[in-house]
């Protein structure tokens, strides 16, 4: 009777299993390519998502100011016998607001002098003094010169000059 090799028995049932590792493989590469194209798809929906925003920061970013220098003024003061040299500086809203100033030019220096001319010394010496007259001086440009204007937009006005005598 022949008698079965125990060696030859054991090879041969080896010989059909695979490896533990070539049974996974299939499915961790199936996992690896499913995880690359998930982190794909997020960075591309993220980067889609940046992209308009992006644009819109870069749109709303803000325009240089545009300043617009007076001529400078002298003006006699209410009641002091005191006169006060001025000179100012508005700051607009942009270029159409500058050329609008300089077509009615003659009205703004008008209100400017006849605002100016209704103070007196006391008023105007002090820094809260100087503040109201910034802002009548703003309430002044912002009144349209005609009918049916737009008001000017004028977001600052800058003493750069400032003597009373």
């Amino acid at each position: 009777m022949a008698t079965a090799d125990p060696k030859s028995s054991d090879a041969d049932a080896s010989a059909g299993k695979k490896p533990a590792w070539k049974k996974w493989l299939p499915i961790a590469l199936l996992v690896l390519v499913g995880a690359a194209a998930a982190g794909g798809w997020f960075y591309w929906q993220r980067s889609a998502d940046k992209a308009p925003h992006q644009e819109v920061q870069k749109a709303a970013a803000p325009q240089p100011p545009v300043f617009h220098p007076l001529e400078p003024f002298t003006v006699n003061l209410n009641g002091d016998g005191l006169f006060l040299q001025t000179a100012l500086t508005l700051q607009l809203g942009g270029q159409n607001d500058v050329e609008q100033l300089k077509l009615y030019l003659p009205q703004v220096r008008s209100r400017l002098l006849m605002l100016i001319s209704s103070k007196t010394g006391e008023d105007i010496s002090s820094t809260e003094g100087k503040q109201q007259l910034i802002e009548e001086i703003m309430a002044r440009v912002r009144e349209p010169f005609a009918p049916g204007l737009p008001e000017i937009q004028i977001s600052n006005v800058f003493i750069t000059s400032f003597v009373i005598q």
